[in-house]
């Protein structure tokens, strides 16, 4: 396979989750936990290293940029882990909403009212006794075996 079509397909598989994440939490109405936003961020990372390795022509920071697409990849197959140990007790996380603490007490009661409670450690979906975090490291170690293929392309 080329470099082009690896690249592509390793962003085109952060793509994928991404959307996949996006569909669960806006057409399967599963809110998102704190470390489920944290497995997300690194799939757009790995996107936007994918595009630039798509338009940069060829140079050392071209031929570089795959690696920084596996280092996202394998970041968010890390998340991932994590997020599976919290979900099945291997560990313990303080997991939930950020709050403005400079707040007047008032203001801050109302925004912890407000905002909604996703536990980190309750499975919202599964699918072969596997979590989204599990799948998300999954599909993550795989994409980081893509980048590095694109990376021996460079």
């Amino acid at each position: 396979m080329s470099r082009t079509l690896l690249i592509l397909l390793a962003a085109g598989g952060s793509l994928a989750a991404l959307a996949a994440a996006y569909a669960f939490q806006y057409i399967g109405g599963l809110q998102p936990c704190h470390l489920c936003w944290m497995q997300r961020y690194p799939h757009f990372a790995a996107v936007a290293i994918g595009v630039l390795a798509l338009l940069i022509p060829k140079t050392l920071l071209a031929r570089l940029l795959p690696l920084a697409g596996a280092a996202a990849a394998l970041t968010s197959a890390g998340y991932g882990f994590f997020h599976t140990g919290v979900e099945r007790r291997w560990w313990l996380s303080t997991c939930g909403s950020s709050l403005d603490l400079k707040l007047s007490a008032k203001d801050l009661t109302a925004q912890i009212f407000a905002a909604p409670v996703v536990k980190c450690d309750q499975v919202a979906w599964q699918m072969f006794s596997l979590s989204m975090a599990s799948w998300n490291m999954l599909l993550s170690l795989g994409l980081v075996v893509v980048w590095l293929m694109a990376v021996r392309k460079s």
